[in-house]
């Protein structure tokens, strides 16, 4: 019995070792599909879990234990601040920047820019929560420096995160601030630049660079290291780039 017990417990570990898991901010939902399919190419007997969710509260979540090996945060400020609480094994590196664009399923005169915001009939404008999501940041930052916040706050509708956002421009909004890299999904393709979207000035907002860190409580460091080191090689800038992100 005993015997048999160690070999269990010898297997639980071995499966466990071969296990990634990836806390992962919601705008990299799309790219992160190709970016395991390459990954797995090279380790094929590592299964990888995605954890996905706004930055903020990923970050919650690794400060109460959660069992992540990685955190690909989409900006620096949320890793960097792991790190200085001692919770990462490595000072946080930027695998990508991000950019924001403006949506709608339903066509609209792009041609005002973003004072179409103010239209009458733009009665709900999904934005992610500037508090736990860098993109809604972001955001606002577009709309403080446009001198649109204050007139338009009373329309926003917020989500948790970006995907959630992009899920209440579908639902709940007339319009909403997405990630650009969520337009190069598959089926965002039948939507048209100036008709159904615009990619918002980034001089606009602060540039969004996302940072990956290695959590030190990683239960697989020597996975963990060598997806990380995945991130910034050129196949995977390759598959970021083709997703919007911007990787030099």
């Amino acid at each position: 019995m005993k015997k048999i017990l160690a070999s269990i417990a010898l297997l639980s570990c071995g499966l466990y070792a071969n296990t990634l898991n990836i806390a992962l901010a919601a705008n990299v939902s799309y790219a992160i599909k190709e970016l395991k399919k390459e990954f797995i190419k090279t380790n094929p007997n590592t299964k990888v879990n995605i954890t996905l969710g706004s930055s903020g509260k990923l970050t919650a979540q690794i400060k109460n234990n959660a069992p992540y090996d990685v955190f690909m945060s989409a900006n620096m400020k949320y890793p960097q601040a792991l790190y200085k609480d001692g919770l990462a094994l490595n000072t946080p590196r930027v695998y990508a920047r991000g950019s924001l664009s403006l949506f709608s399923k339903k066509k609209q005169d792009f041609s005002k820019g973003l004072a179409l915001l103010k239209n009458q009939d733009i009665k709900h404008i999904a934005i992610a929560n500037p508090k736990t999501a860098p993109y809604g940041q972001a955001s606002f930052e577009v709309l403080e420096n446009t001198k649109l916040l204050n007139e338009l706050q009373k329309k926003f509708v917020y989500g948790e995160s970006i995907s959630q956002t992009l899920s209440y421009t579908f639902t709940a909004a007339n319009i909403g601030f997405i990630a650009k890299s969520m337009l190069y999904s598959p089926k965002m393709s039948k939507y048209k630049e100036g008709l159904n979207y615009i990619h918002i000035n980034p001089k606009l907002y602060t540039s969004i660079k996302q940072g990956a860190i290695i959590l030190k409580n990683s239960k697989n460091k020597k996975e963990a290291k060598k997806f990380y080191n995945f991130l910034f090689s050129k196949e995977a800038k390759s598959i970021l780039e083709n997703y919007g992100y911007i990787v030099k």
